[in-house]
C-alpha cells in the first residue's frame, strides 16, 4: 500500500538514500531540508518524483506546512559529524531539540499517526557490554564535554518521541544506526578522512614497497562496527514496515573491527601497506562499539555486504571525487 511520507533531512546521506528507496517502492515523498550539511543534487535521479521544501527544521511554520497531508514522518534532520559536536554544540542541540519539538507539534496538529525517528549509537557512549543491545542504559558522562551535545540531542529526542507517542501517535518507531558508510557520505567521518589522507600521502612516499606512515587519533585499538548504506536502508525499510509501536532497533552489523584495521584496508585499496602513527585521542571517545542486532534480525534483517566489499566501493568514490572535499581538507 502506497503512503505519503515526509523525510526531514532528506538531502543528507541517510535521508537521500531513504528517499530513493521510498520512491522506488511507489510512495509519495516530500523532503524538508535546508542543505546546511545535505546537498539537493543527491536527489537528482528522483527530482521529478519528489517534492522538496527548502527550510530549516527549526522553523515551526515551515515544518507545519511540510507535515500537512502526509501519512508518515521520518525524522532524520540533525547535525552529524564529530567536528560539529566540538565546534558548535549549541547549534547541534538547537537543531536537535527544537526540530524534534516542531515535528511533534506539527504531527499532532495535522493528525499524522506514524513517526519514524533516527537516533544514534552515540547515546550509549561507553556501553557496559559489547555487543550492545537496545536495553543498555543511555548515559551522558560529562555535560561539560561538547562532544555529548549530539548524544544529548538524540537522547532527548527519543524520550520526547516515546512519551508523546504513548498518547498522540498510532505508531512511533526509533532506529539507532551504527556507523553507516558508503559513497558520498560526507567528509567529516573516519573512512572518507582515511581515504583522502592516504591519497595525499601516497605520492609523498613514491616507493610502493615502502609502507606509508599513517597518522590517526589514538592508538588504533578502538573498535567499531560499520554498516554499508545499502544494508542500512534494507534494515530501515524493515523497521519502518514491521517495527512495533515504541520499539527501538539497532541497524548495524556484528562485524567489529579496529580503527587500525580500517586504515590498513584503506591502504590495501591503494596497494600500499601502512604503519600506524598514534596521536592524541578524541576527548570523550569510546573504546568499543558494536551492536547486538538480534531484535532487527527477528524482523528478517541480514546484512549482505562485509566491510571489505563496502569499503572498496566507498574508497573508490572518494578517490575519484576528491575534488569535492571542502577547501583546505585535502
Amino acid at each position: 500500500m502506497a503512503n505519503s511520507y515526509l523525510v526531514t533531512g532528506g538531502t543528507g546521506f541517510l535521508g537521500s538514500a531513504l528517499v530513493r528507496r521510498l520512491v522506488g517502492q511507489g510512495h509519495s515523498v516530500r523532503v524538508l531540508d535546508n542543505n546546511y550539511r545535505g546537498r539537493s543534487d543527491r536527489l537528482t535521479d528522483v527530482r521529478g518524483q519528489v517534492e522538496i521544501i527548502d527550510a530549516d527544521i527549526r522553523d515551526a511554520s515551515a515544518v507545519e506546512r511540510a507535515v500537512a497531508g502526509v501519512d508518515v514522518v521520518a525524522h532524520l534532520a540533525f547535525i552529524n559529524g564529530t567536528r560539529w559536536f566540538y565546534s558548535h554544540p549549541e547549534l547541534v542541540l538547537d537543531v536537535g531539540v527544537r526540530g524534534m519539538l516542531n515535528v511533534l507539534d506539527a504531527c499532532m496538529k495535522h493528525g499524522v499517526g506514524e513517526l519514524i525517528l533516527a537516533s544514534s549509537s552515540e547515546v550509549y557512549q561507553t556501553p557496559p557490554r559489547v555487543p550492545t543491545d537496545e536495553t543498555v542504559p543511555l548515559t551522558i558522562p560529562d555535560p561539560h564535554n561538547p562532544r555529548y551535545s549530539y548524544a544529548s540531542g538524540k537522547l532527548i529526542s527519543e524520550i520526547l518521541a516515546i512519551n508523546f507517542g504513548r498518547k498522540h501517535f498510532r505508531r512511533v518507531v526509533i532506529f539507532r544506526p551504527h556507523n553507516v558508510y558508503g559513497p558520498d557520505m560526507g567528509f567529516e567521518h573516519v573512512i572518507p578522512q582515511f581515504v583522502l589522507r592516504m591519497k595525499k600521502l601516497c605520492p609523498q612516499q613514491s616507493d610502493p614497497a615502502q609502507p606509508i606512515a599513517f597518522p590517526i587519533q589514538g592508538t588504533g585499538k578502538d573498535s567499531r562496527s560499520f554498516i554499508f548504506i545499502e544494508d542500512f536502508i534494507d534494515g530501515l525499510s524493515l523497521v519502518m514496515d514491521s517495527g512495533e509501536h515504541l520499539g527501538i532497533y539497532h541497524i548495524g552489523t556484528g562485524e567489529e573491527v579496529s580503527i587500525a584495521r580500517v586504515a590498513e584496508m584503506v591502504g590495501e585499496y591503494f596497494h600500499r601497506k601502512v604503519v600506524i602513527q598514534p596521536g592524541p585521542p578524541a576527548e570523550g571517545g569510546t573504546p568499543r562499539r558494536c551492536p547486538d542486532i538480534s531484535r532487527i534480525a527477528a524482523l528478517g534483517f541480514k546484512p549482505r555486504y562485509n566491510l571489505a566489499a563496502g569499503l572498496a566501493m566507498t574508497a573508490r568514490w572518494y578517490d575519484e571525487n576528491s575534488a569535492m572535499a571542502p577547501e583546505g581538507f585535502f
